[in-house]
């Protein structure tokens, strides 16, 4: 039985909702429904935890964003709103799923069924899935959000072999070749990723350490790092960086 938790405080979608989920004669157990940040802090900080949460945005006392300020959750959070405009702070915390309102008994199975699957690839482990979606380190993220056309996706940072920029604009290249836009810059990210696996390696590029097939000496003081995956092209890092590199490269 999945234990879940609902807030949401518009009564028309709440009971939508309860229907939608009885439709799906999925094994859900509802065992909470919370209308206001207050009262979802105060119950999470008193009840153990559900292992799955369906809320809403806009709550009757503010955004429900402002809950994870006030108590640590480590819960898969399908979010449900009418707004599209938070989708990319939504998988900043622990959302595995978005849909926009109203939505239908379809949308609702597919963002169950997402949520079954995470909790079989981990081995049916929800210890282990709750530690995949909590972010010890906040600054160091395990996950990125970019933009594939008008569909927004979460992908694993293990999963990305370099970022780059490209007039201006930041992509990511995944260990498939896939290439995706990411609303940040070089800059920023740099600060966000682990620097034991991430390097900017110039001003164009940061890659993965786990992607880098080898380097060797460029033009005598300079070097020529080649990936195992293609790359417009050459990755050359700087006189200045190279001793630098060397260190982070060999301090694994």
């Amino acid at each position: 039985m999945i234990k879940t938790l609902i807030i949401e405080d518009e009564k028309t979608a709440l009971d939508n909702l309860l229907h939608l989920i009885q439709l799906t004669k999925e094994p859900i157990s509802v065992i909470g429904t919370l209308e206001t940040v207050e009262d979802s802090v105060s119950w999470l900080t008193n009840n153990p935890p559900p292992d799955l949460i369906f809320m809403d945005i806009h709550l009757k006392d503010g955004i429900s964003f402002s809950i994870f300020e006030r108590v640590k959750i480590s819960v898969p959070i399908i979010f449900i709103t009418a707004f599209d405009n938070f989708m990319v702070k939504a998988f900043e915390h622990t959302g595995i799923e978005y849909l926009l309102k109203p939505i239908n008994d379809q949308e609702l199975l597919k963002a169950i069924t997402k949520y079954k699957n995470l909790k079989n690839h981990f081995l049916n482990n929800h210890e282990n899935l709750l530690e995949y979606l909590s972010e010890k380190d906040p600054a160091r993220k395990s996950r990125i959000v970019v933009k594939k056309g008008i569909e927004f996706q979460s992908i694993l940072l293990d999963e990305v072999a370099y970022f780059f920029t490209e007039q201006k604009i930041t992509f990511l290249i995944t260990s498939d070749g896939k290439k995706f836009l990411v609303d940040k810059n070089l800059k920023e990210l740099e600060e966000e990723l682990d620097p034991k696996k991430f390097y900017r390696a110039n001003r164009k590029y940061i890659v993965n350490i786990n992607y880098i097939k080898s380097y060797k000496a460029y033009d005598k003081i300079k070097i020529l790092v080649e990936l195992n995956v293609p790359v417009s092209e050459d990755i050359i890092v700087s006189q200045e960086s190279a001793i630098d590199f060397r260190k982070w490269i060999s301090a694994l």
